[in-house]
């Protein structure tokens, strides 16, 4: 009977593998994980960690480790069909039945594996022998201890065509063409896919040789050669669900927390020359779905350490922009940008190892990643180059699929570029014009010029506003100090609502002429004009306490500029419901109460007013009242 990988993952998926130990050791709960004293060795102290989230078991003491299978196979001796099928029972699966073709291909992938092992056994005693000097001496120039040479199993390809197939003679033909050790071409005689070439071999997470890398050695004399190559895609190896040296980093990663993901396999061995075990190298493609999704079973943020050239940057964007649509709550990527022009084993031999760790222990996140790269990627000199900014950041919020996170991009990078498009304005030092009185001090009329006063007339008595826009407008025109204080929420309001925008920009503009602290009404050639009959804001009353008029003013500056936020993420969650029905509901919802929240707030400040209206008269008719005591002689 042969069991496919997937339906072996999805029976692990099922399984909690908490509760199948636990039937038979206790275990206690330690965070996210549980411990115990080891099954498997005697001890007094627990080193027996179980993680259900993994999938696995492992004990730091006697190195004992695998998934739920495994624990019925060598805990409780079990069979390895027998604890199949109680795991099976118990998750509601059915196994399947015999499938003779399947069966067929498993013995098949058995007896390519025996190629590849055959072949590893060739080339690292080829490395060896008198045609390895060479190898060994580019190896020893690149300071490789022998302890790294023989864990990672260096070995060589010598120059003939057919040196391989003269070894491996008692392996057909076809079997070595299917695993990628020869290469055919119809009408010509196959030969040796690696010839000259340092060799490395690319393990499964078993730990089984399924391929291999080629390395040219420095001075060859083909120039037009790739330094890099690698086996093709065969029953044993799939480049985009491999990562080299994940059979050995996995274990070192659940020690140390971390996985260090750097561009080749070369930088590997380097880091693990350094002693940095946990590191993988995608292989000869960028860092894939399937490989991301391999990361995370080790760690919740995997860092990518690619060089620093403009190759290996693209490379980490890449990598960037393939995790977007995949991030979930607390699974991300950190980003490590190494110094131009170097990789991991440059910065190793040139500065040391701690200078790697030092960056190890600094990433950038993803999100400070996105918004560096999308920044230095073009001119920011103009509105348009500006706005194409924001354009590019927000293309890459819309890939993520999470609702939440989504949200939360959407929001610190929209943020990022308010706070870089529109800096606020340097403070002007206050210098008083006017003059002091006994009473205190009286300040001028703001002044500007005719045409300044001119245009800002014009601007404030065009366009069509809502009652809070035009409340806005008549506030700042009475308390013109506090348009400095609103620069930067002012110019977003005047970006997005047209209405509204002239006469804030001609308020800004004259903000640029009035002294900072300036608190009395401008004065316009037909004098202030009269807000609205139906505005009903305290700031806009003459009797209103100048403090509270300047910090309502505040909070009606604010719900301007949250109004068309909201429309807007309104307008977005109604577009995309077609594609995503679910979180378009959710974020319809959670920003309908957001806007329900905003018309009472508008409320709270007319009943303020009322409030205030209706005392001031009230205490006026008491005024007026005859005093019923007096005597009417």
């Amino acid at each position: 009977m042969a069991l496919s990988p997937q339906w072996l993952d999805e029976l692990r998926m099922r399984t909690t593998l908490s509760a199948v130990i636990g039937r038979t050791t206790r275990l206690t709960k330690a965070g996210r994980e549980f411990k115990a004293c080891c099954p498997f060795h005697n001890e007094k102290t627990p080193s027996f960690y179980v993680n259900d989230e993994k999938g696995f078991y492992h004990c730091f003491g006697c190195e004992a480790h695998g998934d739920a299978i495994r624990w019925l196979t060598d805990q409780r001796g079990m069979p390895f069909m027998d604890a199949v099928k109680e795991l099976a029972a118990e998750a509601g699966m059915e196994v399947p039945a015999p499938d003779p073709q399947a069966a067929k291909r498993a013995e098949k992938r058995a007896s390519l594996h025996d190629v590849t092992t055959a072949a590893q056994v060739w080339f690292e005693a080829n490395l060896a022998g008198a045609g390895g000097t060479r190898a060994r001496s580019y190896l020893a120039r690149r300071g490789f201890s022998d302890a790294v040479i023989r864990e990672f199993g260096f070995g060589f390809a010598p120059e003939d065509r057919q040196a391989l197939k003269s070894a491996l003679a008692n392996f057909d033909e076809a079997m070595l063409s299917e695993t990628g050790m020869r290469i055919e071409i119809e009408g010509k005689d196959p030969y040796d896919r690696f010839r000259g070439r340092l060799m490395l071999p690319i393990h499964d997470t078993r730990g089984r040789v399924i391929a291999f890398g080629g390395r040219i050695l420095d001075g060859d004399s083909n120039p037009h050669a790739p330094k890099y190559l690698n086996s093709p895609d065969t029953p044993l190896f799939d480049k985009g669900r491999t990562l080299y040296n994940l059979h050995r980093a996995a274990p070192a990663a659940r020690q140390s927390g971390r996985i260090v993901v750097v561009e080749g396999y070369m930088d590997v061995i380097a880091l693990a020359n350094a002693g940095i075990a946990e590191a993988v190298a995608p292989l000869g493609t960028a860092l894939t779905e399937n490989q991301i999704e391999l990361l995370w079973r080790q760690v919740e943020r995997p860092i990518v350490c690619f060089d620093g050239d403009n190759a290996g940057q693209r490379a980490a964007m890449r990598a960037v922009e393939r995790a977007l649509p995949m991030l979930r709550p607390g699974h991300s990527l950190s980003i490590v940008r190494m110094p131009a022009g170097t990789d991991p084993d440059d910065l190793i031999r040139d500065r040391g190892v701690g200078a790697l760790e030092e960056l190890l222990g600094n990433p950038a996140s993803l999100l400070d990643t996105l918004w560096e790269f999308e920044k230095a990627a073009a001119p920011l000199t103009s509105p348009e180059e500006k706005a194409g900014l924001k354009d590019r950041l927000m293309s890459h919020v819309e890939m993520i699929q999470h609702p939440d996170i989504r949200a939360l991009y959407k929001r610190e990078l929209s943020q990022r570029f308010s706070d870089f498009a529109f800096p606020p304005r340097p403070q002007r030092e206050f210098k008083p014009r006017g003059e002091w009185k006994k009473s205190g001090y009286k300040a001028p009329s703001p002044q500007l010029s005719p045409e300044a006063k001119s245009r800002l007339e014009r601007a404030i008595q065009g366009g069509s506003r809502d009652a809070l826009a035009s409340a806005v407008i008549h506030g700042l025109l009475r308390h013109p100090g506090e348009i400095a204080q609103h620069e930067a929420a002012l110019a977003r309001v005047a970006q997005s609502d047209r209405n509204v925008g002239p006469a804030i920009d001609s308020l800004l503009a004259a903000a640029e002429t009035l002294d900072s602290h300036a608190q009395s009404p401008i004065s316009l050639p037909e004098g202030l004009p009269a807000p609205p009959a139906n505005i009903r804001f305290a700031f806009l009353d003459e009797g209103t306490d100048p403090v509270d008029a300047r910090e309502e003013l505040a909070e009606a500056v604010s719900l301007l500029v949250e109004r068309p936020a909201i429309e807007a993420a309104l307008a977005a969650a109604t577009a995309r419901f077609e594609s995503d029905p679910e979180g378009a509901f959710a974020e319809q919802q959670r920003l309908l109460k957001r806007k329900l929240e905003f018309e009472a707030r508008l409320g709270q400040m007319a009943s303020r007013k009322a409030a205030t209206a209706t005392a001031k008269n009230s205490d006026a008719a008491k005024g007026a009242e005859p005093d019923s005591g007096a005597s009417t002689d």
